[in-house]
């Protein structure tokens, strides 16, 4: 759609080098990812009221920045009713490490996600892994959420794997059979 755009303004190849720029950045990003020790399990929400989870072209950008989606299942259906997860319990169940949000029309708040019923038992809260991503630079299908939006899930997961994960590889370390500690 890009390039057909650009060439329907008689900028053909300015369009073809702005895709191939695109695609170089998603391959840095991939080959980076591809490295990690340890993938981090992300809830991706697109509403908190109910619990809307990823559409497809964010649960594929979770894996290109190198997380795993929590809900890969329903990333498939295009509709957000056909996403919502009834059972808050089942999110705490998956126990996600990284919890990012993106509630189209108001701002994501941490505090209110920590202060769900269970959710202290998650990783992500108890290692203040809770972040917001604007809907306008990941929810949108296009140039953005190719460029901003990866970007700053890249960034979240690198971040997790230099702080948080180190810490979860010496607690296991020091448990019989190197059993997590979920404390």
């Amino acid at each position: 759609m890009m390039y057909q755009v650009a060439a329907m303004v008689g900028q053909a190849a300015r369009g073809l080098a702005l895709i191939g720029g695109m695609q170089q950045q998603l391959a840095t990003i991939a080959n980076a990812a591809a490295s990690l020790p340890r993938r981090p399990k992300i809830f991706f929400e697109e509403w908190d009221t109910p619990h809307i989870s990823a559409i497809r072209w964010v649960s594929e950008l979770m894996g290109i920045a190198g997380g795993d989606d929590c809900f890969p299942e329903l990333a498939a259906q295009s509709l957000g009713k056909n996403r919502i997860i009834a059972d808050s319990d089942e999110i705490v169940r998956r126990n996600p490490d990284i919890i990012v949000g993106s509630w189209c029309g108001k701002k994501f708040r941490p505090e209110n996600v920590a202060a769900r019923p269970g959710w202290d038992k998650v990783n992500a809260v108890k290692h203040q892994q809770l972040f917001e991503i604007k809907s306008a630079d990941i929810l949108q299908p296009g140039p953005a959420a190719l460029t901003d939006g990866v970007a700053q899930l890249h960034r979240i997961v690198m971040d997790w794997c230099r702080n948080v994960a180190p810490t979860l590889a010496t607690s296991s370390a020091a448990l019989p059979g190197g059993a997590r500690d979920e404390k």
